[in-house]
């Protein structure tokens, strides 16, 4: 197929499947490439800025190390770094960013600052994660899934993801399986699940087409799954006397043994795009445990997250090699299959 060629990324489904796959396919070749000491530079000399409004380790990381290895500058621009939203518009910033610079990676809270972004800088614009997406950490999910289970497509993977499905990851996932036909149930309380005013075409879809469902039934949600997705319920964000409400309302989907036995799957995997409150070696997970009397993680069992059925490293090591695919694919004019 044809590269993707100053394509930005703003939401997966911004990528066609074919897309998608093709992503993929040059995330394992680039891969190697590193892996054998024998990468080639496709992006020699481009320059990258990074913004980011929000803190960050895998997504700050894997882009720079993606930009260095494949020989581009970067430049990046944390919180109190600019004037950007503050002394000077977003349309503004966007103009000058777009003379300067080959490509914009943005992480913050608002879509409409992304979406300015890349309509007045006129460059490649990318989404290291909003509020409702975080398309970057999917394209490194559906990597691992696919590694995992080099024989089987993606659209015959089954997964489960329990708990706060209304954040950036469940909205993300939903898009991947509307896009490559993977199978995704949603195993949460009512209330937790996707927002209708969010995904209210997303929705109807849903009704329509058995690939996904969204349960309040555990065993049922999880019942013959290949993965079991969770994520953090708490977020910095929230005030804090949210969090008994949701601790409790959820305690009931953490991934535990017990989750475990319930999908009749020998081999199944668990799924997590970090940080986890798996223990109390965390500042905030030595909160969490202590303030609301948790003795063996929040959303999984300290035990689950260190066993090797846990793949939330790997999936963290394929940021980099993901998010080097999308470098390359936009920034270079080279097609590679």
């Amino acid at each position: 197929m044809k590269t993707l060629y100053k394509k930005s990324l703003l939401r997966l489904s911004d990528y066609t499947n074919k897309e998608i796959i093709y992503l993929i396919k040059l995330s394992k070749f680039l891969k190697k490439q590193k892996y054998n000491k024998k990468e080639n530079k496709y992006i020699k000399g481009k320059n990258i800025v990074l913004i980011f409004e929000k803190e960050s380790t895998r997504t700050r990381c894997a882009f720079e190390i993606a930009a260095y290895d494949q020989g581009a500058n970067i430049t990046y621009l944390g919180p109190n770094d600019t004037h950007i939203g503050y002394k000077e518009s977003i349309q503004d910033s966007a103009k000058v960013l777009g003379k300067m610079y080959d490509a914009i990676q943005y992480r913050g809270h608002n879509d409409k600052i992304i979406k300015d972004f890349k309509k007045y800088s006129k460059i490649p614009v990318w989404n290291g994660l909003t509020d409702t997406f975080h398309p970057t950490q999917i394209l490194a999910d559906l990597l691992t899934i696919q590694e995992i289970n080099p024989k089987k497509p993606l659209k015959e993977i089954k997964c489960a993801y329990v708990g706060d499905a209304q954040n950036n990851i469940a909205n993300s996932l939903l898009e991947a399986a509307n896009i490559i036909g993977l199978k995704m149930n949603i195993v949460a309380p009512k209330i937790y699940w996707p927002k209708k005013k969010f995904l209210f075409k997303k929705i109807k879809y849903i009704k329509k087409n058995k690939n996904i469902i969204c349960t309040e039934n555990i065993k049922e949600g999880v019942k013959n799954v290949d993965f079991i997705y969770t994520d953090v319920w708490v977020s910095m964000g929230e005030k804090k006397n949210i969090w008994e409400k949701k601790i409790k309302e959820l305690y009931p989907y953490q991934i535990n043994k017990k989750m475990l036995n319930m999908t009749n799957n020998k081999n199944i995997k668990i799924l997590h795009c970090l940080p986890a409150f798996h223990d109390k070696k965390s500042i905030l997970g030595y909160e969490i445990h202590n303030k609301f009397h948790i003795k063996d993680g929040l959303e999984i069992t300290n035990d689950i997250f260190n066993s090797n059925i846990n793949l939330s490293f790997k999936q963290s090591e394929n940021r980099l090699h993901t998010i080097k695919a999308l470098l390359v694919s936009c920034l270079s004019k080279k097609s590679f299959f």
